[in-house]
């Protein structure tokens, strides 16, 4: 199964965005139609990268657009980067999320006793390639950690592409202790500051900040396609999500999606131009005492 992408929009600006098509050429939503199991005997997810690493473009699946293209996150009318905390520069993972998942925000966690963000499940990809923005990769699981985002609960997942060299010695969170030291607690301090520098408080951590274990992120993520599978079938409140697909609702459904509704979502969106700079100030790095 494979993906392809197609830009719209200029590059760096509001415009840009980064549509979906499945090998027939067909317009996909990366949330509702690429299937969260690459290998469901295996526990092997497909993950749809956002924010190559180390890059600063907030970029994430718009929920809330018709075809969930990808694009550039805005705060104040501005887009929106993520500032460099000392000594970490832009994303330290290839960072993304796994479709068919979603974090109800109607759910209060037993664990963090905070309810879902609203999102698909994120994924930090930890594997030696710097991957490209819209590529669809597929991924075993290592851990997950519990971050409470502003009151809300914000799981990330830790995770190795398949095809990475070292996946072969990455079974479990264990092994990136030891294999890669510091490396987890790095990700702890980066998701802990990365705020700061736009006036708000440090993120807390559910679990002490620790993470947990490769059994407990796989049933962490089931239980968001369990959350998905009430979005999609409408079982669950979508709360302004979009759910237009193209592949999983049926034909009576009003969250499917024609070919020719498809092709006007793209077509009523900016043709492809040249790339604006981005700021230098993108560039900076931002020092501050930790509390």
């Amino acid at each position: 199964m494979s993906f392809t992408v197609e830009e719209r929009g200029k590059p760096n600006t509001l415009s840009y965005r980064l549509f979906f098509k499945n090998a027939d050429g067909k317009y996909v939503s990366p949330f509702h139609d690429i299937p969260m199991y690459a290998d469901e005997s295996q526990n092997i997810f497909h993950v749809v990268v956002e924010v190559p690493r180390w890059t600063n473009a907030k970029m994430e699946i718009a929920t809330k657009d018709p075809l969930n293209p990808i694009k550039q996150d805005v705060k104040k009318g501005n887009l929106r980067y993520v500032a460099n905390v000392f000594p970490h520069k832009g994303y330290i993972w290839n960072y993304g999320a796994i479709p068919q998942t979603w974090e109800d925000p109607g759910h209060k966690d037993e664990d963090t006793d905070c309810c879902g963000d609203n999102d698909p499940i994120d994924v930090c990809e930890i594997g030696t390639k710097v991957c490209l923005r819209g590529e669809v990769i597929k991924v075993k699981v290592l851990g997950v950690l519990a971050m409470i985002d502003e009151g809300e609960t914000d799981w990330k997942v830790i995770a190795i592409n398949v095809e990475d060299p070292e996946a072969k010695d990455l079974n479990n969170i264990g092994d990136i202790q030891r294999l890669k030291p510091g490396y987890l607690e790095a990700t702890v301090d980066w998701f802990r500051r990365y705020k700061v520098p736009d006036g708000k408080p440090e993120n807390q951590f559910a679990f002490n900040g620790e993470f947990k274990d490769k059994e407990f992120a796989i049933e962490t993520i089931k239980s968001t396609h369990g959350f998905w599978k009430a979005l999609i079938s409408q079982k669950t409140n979508s709360g302004g999500l979009n759910c237009k697909n193209t592949c999983v609702s049926a034909d009576d459904s009003p969250f499917c999606c024609s070919t020719d509704e498809a092709k006007a979502v793209i077509e009523g969106t900016t043709p492809c131009g040249t790339e604006d700079p981005i700021p230098c100030s993108v560039d900076k790095w931002f020092y501050y005492v930790k509390e």
